[in-house]
């Protein structure tokens, strides 16, 4: 029987995470809590024992970044699971290099999590596909970034897309962009489209974070302020 540790602060997905174990014949419910503290001591206490942790990013007190690291130090050979409503890269990633094997979003969780958590047990590493296909585009702009040349920033944008990067970075909506730049609002989306590809974001202002971060945008100075 494995033993599952919930961490969870949402009473109604931490009852239906302790019924769907509940209900394994392989699995056991060792305890489901809702905070960081509470989830460290459990860990802390002495004769525990724990093989998965199923873990929310978002906790009352803290991360569940924290409770996988900490699980991962007090009993090394537990497996995380996280199951979150954060979906964006960082937080996935922050979780891989935390401990966790699978990450799973609150939007697509299976409607038996046992049969995941056996899964994962069974050597798979659960991830919904949304949050797959983020990673993976995030991770194809990083190796593009790779094989260019030293001092290159500019990533295959070309100079529409880097004149609308500027101009969406300083707060201009669309229709004043489009005015700016002599084009049809649905060319300027157009370009946006191909923007958002090309730096793996889905929003505005994760497009001007990364192209700040990639070096994309000038740094403003009082004239632009």
């Amino acid at each position: 029987m494995w033993q599952v540790l919930i961490v969870e602060d949402d009473p109604q997905m931490r009852a239906f995470f302790s019924a769907s174990i509940a209900g394994s014949g392989q699995l056991s419910l060792a305890g489901a809590l809702s905070s960081v503290t509470a989830a460290k001591a459990w860990l802390d206490a002495p004769a525990r024992q724990v093989d998965v942790l199923l873990v929310d990013l978002g906790l009352p007190d803290g991360s569940g970044l924290e409770v996988i690291r900490h699980a991962a130090h007090m009993h090394p050979a537990c497996e995380a699971l996280v199951v979150s409503m954060f979906g964006d890269e960082a937080n996935v990633l922050a979780s891989i290099e935390a401990g966790a094997l699978g990450y799973i979003h609150k939007d697509a969780t299976p409607d038996d999590i046992a049969q995941t958590i056996l899964e994962m047990k069974a050597g798979a590493s659960p991830i919904s596909p949304m949050i797959a296909r983020s990673v993976l585009a995030k991770y194809r702009m990083l190796q593009h970034l790779e094989t260019m040349p030293d001092g290159d920033p500019q990533i295959g944008l070309s100079p529409r897309e880097q004149d609308v990067l500027n101009l969406i970075s300083r707060g201009f909506a669309y229709a004043e962009i489009a005015q700016l730049q002599g084009v049809s609002v649905h060319t300027v989306r157009t370009h946006i489209k191909s923007l958002y590809s090309k730096l793996a974001v889905h929003s505005r202002s994760e497009a001007v974070f990364e192209a700040s971060k990639l070096g994309l945008l000038p740094r403003m100075g009082a004239a632009d302020l």
